[in-house]
């Protein structure tokens, strides 16, 4: 008397193979979850009190990122500039814009713009703006093509990976330091061996960068 239908052997097969095989694909699952956009944040443009555009003030008045972010070549933050350097051309330029109404607002009550941070770090994370500027690397590495966002968003995944990635080989992310702060320079074809030559110069030494105590302190 036959006991399991024919098919029963396929099916114990099937499922000793799904065994192994689903925890796998659950792994590659979330791992694909954590490093997409919708983890990272990469490419999200978040709303903002005031559509800020670094396309019309960088690439079209050429700004100086320095004039907004004063502390990036001397502090960890790069800074979010007060309300006085905005109006110092708006209190002259656009002075009625409907959309410029929040920076009136916050001059008139002395209370800072509430911008939303849109390149987030874990609190776990240390970054610090001045060393990597000190040492040629340059805002676009990070930020992408800054001078072409109508509104901010963030350009790279800044994933452990990501980081990793650079502090293993900086050569290709080095620049001449009077072109850290240029969003239109690109990496001229022979930049492996510029990055080398400027490892030496800025010494740079990737003995310890990958050091755990680097980046979590």
């Amino acid at each position: 008397m036959q006991i399991f239908r024919p098919g029963a052997d396929t099916i114990a097969k099937v499922l000793l193979a799904s065994c192994g095989a689903v925890p796998i694909l659950l792994v590659g699952l979330a791992y694909s979850i954590m490093s997409s956009p919708y983890a990272t944040g990469e490419d999200v443009t978040r709303n903002q009190p005031v559509p800020f555009s670094h396309e019309h003030h960088v690439g079209g008045l050429g700004l100086d990122c320095r004039y907004c972010h004063t502390s990036v070549e001397k502090a960890r933050f790069a800074g979010l500039p007060p309300t006085e350097t905005c109006m110092t051309c708006h209190s002259q330029l656009w002075t009625n814009a409907e959309m410029l109404a929040p920076v009136r607002a916050s001059l008139a009550r002395n209370t800072p713009i509430a911008w939303q941070r849109v390149n987030r770090l874990p609190d776990y994370v240390y970054f610090d703006h001045s060393i990597h500027v000190a040492k040629g690397v340059g805002c676009t590495t990070c930020h992408g093509p800054i001078d072409q966002m109508r509104l901010t968003r963030q350009a790279a995944p800044l994933t452990m990976q990501w980081c990793i990635d650079c502090h293993r080989s900086p050569q290709k992310a080095l620049r001449p330091r009077d072109a850290v702060f240029d969003p239109k320079w690109s990496p001229p074809q022979n930049q492996e061996a510029l990055g080398r030559k400027l490892m030496a110069e800025y010494h740079v030494r990737v003995d310890h960068l990958t050091d755990c105590s680097i980046c979590h302190r």
